[in-house]
């Protein structure tokens, strides 16, 4: 016999019901857990190496139009970059940056998986390199340290 009140249930109650059960899944753990951490060290480092790679960029554009015009140009493919429309507007050369940023992302990544795939790196390591490099990010855009910066 079904439960009534199972069958009374709105669709999102039974949703909610399922979601909060996923969570146990994950406690359970792996089958064959990863033996090292330089896959992760390298996933977390590269994420801010490529927030870093941005920044200078950013920089870079910044204090001098044939560079920023240089730096547009790459980022033409993204969609939005130069659409010539007033009423919308261009992304500018936020998208060479943004390219920018993937590349520093990738090419770190590729590398520094290649390097610490087998090693097994602390915990306490991955976190202060990751949180150096996303720090030094943040303080690069602040305009009182970089007064070229505009504030628009």
């Amino acid at each position: 016999m079904k439960n009534p009140q199972a069958t009374n249930t709105p669709i999102y109650g039974k949703a909610w019901t399922k979601l909060k059960q996923f969570p146990a899944s994950l406690a359970t753990g792996s089958n064959h857990p990863p033996a090292t951490s330089g896959s992760a060290a390298a996933a977390l480092i590269s994420a801010g190496i490529g927030c870093l790679t941005m920044m200078v960029t950013h920089h870079l554009a910044e204090t001098s139009t044939a560079r920023d015009r240089f730096i547009w140009g790459l980022g033409k493919w993204i969609p939005g970059s130069d659409t010539g429309d007033k009423l919308w507007g261009n992304i500018g050369s936020y998208t060479g940056k943004e390219t920018m940023l993937l590349v520093g992302w990738l090419l770190s990544w590729l590398i520094l998986h290649n390097l610490l795939k087998h090693q097994q790196v602390k915990t306490s390591t991955i976190f202060l390199w990751a949180f150096g490099l996303f720090v030094a990010a943040t303080v690069m855009s602040w305009q009182p340290i970089f007064p070229y910066l505009p504030l628009t």
